[in-house]
Parts: structure tokens; C-alpha cells; sequence
């Protein structure tokens, strides 16, 4: 299958696109990881996005488009892929539209996780990251401390990172409120859109995500 993913910051996108990816047994390409990738192997386009990057400026679309272009010709995409992150904007739609189209392939499914908007903002405020490992984290909510702001693993002081402030959450659910869910009715145009709740148990929501891509295999 070729998925894209959509849905807004703190419905758990990361975590849906590793389990649908391994499910399907198709790769997960993440905008993030394209960047990374190209950028630790120095690649032109590496290059070119890390320049952007160092200015404080926003990679350009026909950048990020390059690089999905070229991660979903290798290989491992042959028999389908799912695209997390990517694209971002009704711009890029188009341009992944045309990419396909010379590839003679295209999309099965846009796979729309929806959540409240508060609480993707209580997901996202709630975290608290250790200072000693970032790799140890907890919810105020949903998986605390055992003592208030100190890391159950090493002891180290847990804190907010400023990309999880309430307001940092809510002016990044407005980017995607303004340039990425457009995309949702450009495809839904399209009869691509599967739309599920993101709301319960991670297990809840991957059995959700798999049964409703089952009508558009």
C-alpha cells in the first residue's frame, strides 16, 4: 500500500507510522528522517536543505520533494510506503500527484488521525523530559513521576521542553491548521481520505488504523 499520514501535532503520528509501517511491511519515510539522512551523509540535497536550515530559514518545497523522490525510488518502496510528514502543504500534494503519476503508481489511501484539540495540547504541555537523558520520559497525566519533576531511571531532573509549551503547542496546531489540513479535503476530492479517531490505547488505535485501510486495498 501507499499511505500518507496526516493529522495534527500530538495525535501520535510517529507512533502509528512505526506500527502501520511494520504491519504492512512497508518503510515509514518521515520528513525528519529525510533530513537527517541526507544531512549526516552529506548528500547535495543535504547540502542544500542544512544551508536553509543554518540561515533560520524553511527548506523550500522542491527540496523536500527531491529528497521524498528520491527515498521512494529505492528498493524497499517498490511495493508501497508509507509518508509521514510529508507532504505538508496542498503545494506538495500536487507535486507528489505528479511524481506518482510518471511513476505510473498511486496513492491507496490518506490515513487522517483525529483528536481534540485539547487534548493534543495536554499530550504534548503534559511531557517532561530528563535533563541527564532525553530518552527518559513521562506525562504528568498519563505516566508521572514517582516523585515530582525527578526521573524514575537515573534521578535526573525532568523539565518542559519550550517546544512543548501550551503556547508553542497551539501556535503549531495553527500551522497545521492553516498549511497541512488542507491537504485533508485536496485528497478527500479524491475519495483518498480514511479518517479515525486517535483517541485510547496505542493497540486501540493501530487495530482502528489497520481496519478502516482495509476498504482501500
Amino acid at each position: 500500500m501507499r499511505i500518507v499520514l496526516v493529522g495534527p501535532p500530538g495525535a501520535g503520528k510517529g507512533t502509528q507510522a512505526t506500527r502501520l509501517a511494520e504491519k504492512l511491511r512497508i518503510p515509514h519515510i518521515s520528513t525528519g528522517d529525510l533530513f537527517r539522512a541526507n544531512i549526516s551523509r552529506q548528500t547535495e540535497l543535504g547540502k542544500l536543505a542544512k544551508s536553509y536550515m543554518d540561515a533560520g530559514n524553511l527548506v523550500p518545497d522542491e527540496v523536500t520533494i527531491a529528497m521524498a523522490k528520491d527515498r521512494m525510488e529505492q528498493p524497499d518502496a517498490e511495493g508501497g510506503f508509507l509518508l509521514d510528514g510529508f507532504p505538508r502543504n496542498v503545494s506538495q500534494a500536487e507535486a507528489l500527484d505528479e511524481l506518482l503519476k510518471t511513476e505510473g503508481i498511486k496513492l491507496d489511501a490518506v490515513l487522517d488521525l483525529e483528536a481534540p484539540e485539547d487534548e493534543v495540547v495536554k499530550r504534548i504541555a503534559g511531557r517532561r523530559v530528563c535533563r541527564k537523558d532525553s530518552a527518559h520520559v513521562f506525562h504528568v497525566t498519563y505516566s508521572p513521576s514517582k516523585q515530582e519533576g525527578v526521573c524514575d531511571v537515573c534521578g535526573g531532573e525532568l523539565y518542559q521542553r519550550d517546544d512543548d509549551s501550551e503556547e508553542t503547542v497551539r501556535t503549531r496546531l495553527e500551522v497545521y491548521h492553516t498549511q497541512t489540513e488542507p491537504i485533508i479535503d485536496y485528497y478527500r476530492a479524491q475519495g483518498l481520505v480514511v479518517t479515525i479517531s486517535a483517541m485510547g490505547p496505542v493497540d486501540e488505535v493501530t487495530g482502528r488504523a489497520l481496519e478502516a485501510l482495509k476498504s482501500r486495498q
